[in-house]
């Protein structure tokens, strides 16, 4: 079997538009997600009320229901309910928002809930305002301490992402499927998606990897 590199250069643009695509859509998940899942993170963190209950249904929801069911109920779903149509983008940016903002908002409440509560009760018989005792010692700590997650899931966004070919999303794994069928090349196309996974994948991995092994270095 030979792999043949020219049908790969031949079609670099479509598969760079694939790569353009994958980060537009995490990007953009990323971004939303952040938001979406610190304004869930501290509504379950409320620890009671109706606002609390709400994260925490939501949280639970996005945390056990299978990427796939989401992506194409709301797909399929949203729109009849919500009587408009939508583009592929947008239903794959809605739903890896509520994932990420789902799985964020656990890594966030995590990593507020792992600062010694000793230092923050400290803070506030000192008589140090709220606001400061979040910004110099609530915040840096948790930042800190939710980086090693916070990375992997990122990884493990990059790898939903592929997912989104279901709906017609101009990614990557859409690109290789449309490239490959048309030149039936399957093996090339899917061979270099692969490797560029790797190549962005791969380090974020190691990177989560380090920090984890300085953070159980700093506890000893």
């Amino acid at each position: 079997m030979e792999f043949e590199t020219a049908i790969i250069f031949d079609n670099l643009d479509a598969i760079l538009l694939g790569l353009k695509w994958t980060l537009i859509m995490v990007g953009g998940s990323l971004v939303l997600g952040i938001v979406l899942g610190l304004a869930a993170c501290f509504a379950k963190l409320m620890a009671k009320g109706p606002l609390h209950w709400l994260a925490v249904g939501y949280i639970e929801l996005y945390r056990t229901l299978p990427e796939m069911v989401n992506l194409f109920w709301i797909y399929y779903c949203l729109p009849l309910i919500l009587g408009i149509r939508m583009s592929s983008v947008t239903v794959g940016l809605i739903a890896q928002t509520l994932l990420a903002g789902a799985f964020l908002a656990e890594i966030f409440r995590a990593g507020i809930n792992a600062v010694p509560a000793g230092q923050i009760e400290a803070a506030y018989a000192s008589g140090i305002p709220r606001i400061w005792i979040w910004r110099a010692i609530v915040l840096p700590q948790a930042v800190r301490i939710m980086m090693p997650a916070f990375i992997t899931f990122l990884s493990d966004l990059f790898k939903v992402s592929g997912l989104l070919a279901a709906i017609s999303v101009t990614e990557l794994v859409y690109q290789a499927t449309i490239l490959s069928n048309v030149a039936w090349k399957h093996f090339e196309f899917f061979t270099v998606v692969g490797l560029l996974y790797f190549v962005i994948i791969a380090p974020l991995s190691l990177t989560a990897q380090h920090l984890e092994r300085k953070q159980l270095q700093a506890r000893r």
